[in-house]
């Protein structure tokens, strides 16, 4: 399997099947720590796989280096508009462990970054996003992003010792009602996928705004679930704030 193949059944997953992402950050004293966006697309196998195994098509379990792989298409990418470059150039702290078997109907996608401050995170779905929208269109190997130059969109991380914070804000609002717009016909599609928050932090928590969160039996990690659709529809819904013991 060519490892376009990847991005354009993620590609169709994110589209067109209920999936399960869960965004996962261990955050260290200092701010320092790591982050991943974890997809489950188990379902979309269950339709795929049997296509697949007609087609041949092999198990795979490999990790991709964005930064490898944006140097190696770079003189494509060159061509780009400079907002898509500067996009591309966000997913370079980036690794992409990606599994995939049509016997056993498993299908994962993990990406991954280690951080040195927690402010210096992006907003992960949007990277995911981007991940998937980036790789050779075709047999030429040519980059093809179909990266927006917008986005409705803002997620930012912050952590001051106690106080750890989510916050989204609709930066674009026509933006983000055109969004809701294309959502229409994917609804059904969409309805059992869920989206997660999953944080772990160096000391207990001692409160947090996000009534229906749950917590480890340790108290040290926050785990935080909506439904997908009402993630998109309101992505002000995962703004959370954590408050941790002394």
């Amino acid at each position: 399997m060519k490892r376009i193949s990847f991005f354009a059944y993620l590609c169709i997953a994110l589209l067109f099947s209920s999936c399960n992402f869960t965004e996962e950050i261990y955050v260290e004293e200092d701010g320092s720590g790591k982050i991943s966006i974890n997809f489950d697309g188990s379902e979309l196998m269950e339709m795929a796989g049997d296509e697949m195994l007609q087609t041949n098509e092999k198990a795979v379990d490999s990790v991709i280096s964005f930064k490898d792989f944006l140097r190696e298409k770079k003189d494509s990418i060159a061509t780009l508009p400079l907002e898509q470059q500067e996009k591309l150039k966000k997913l370079e702290p980036f690794k992409l462990h990606m599994v995939m078997n049509p016997e056993t109907k498993v299908m994962a996608f993990d990406m991954f970054s280690a951080f040195q401050d927690v402010s210096e995170v992006s907003d992960a779905f949007n990277a995911f996003q981007n991940a998937s929208a980036l790789g050779p269109g075709n047999d030429s190997g040519q980059a093809n992003p179909i990266i927006t130059d917008e986005q409705a969109t803002q997620v930012r991380y912050s952590f001051d010792e106690r106080i750890f914070r989510r916050t989204t804000t609709i930066v674009d609002s026509t933006l983000h009602l055109k969004s809701l717009d294309s959502l229409q016909g994917a609804e059904m599609f969409l309805s059992g996928s869920t989206y997660t928050l999953k944080y772990h932090f160096p000391r207990r928590v001692k409160s947090t705004n996000a009534e229906e969160a749950t917590f480890s039996a340790d108290g040290k990690t926050v785990i935080y679930q909506v439904k997908f659709l009402d993630y998109l529809k309101n992505p002000e819904a995962l703004s959370i704030e954590v408050e941790l013991e002394d």
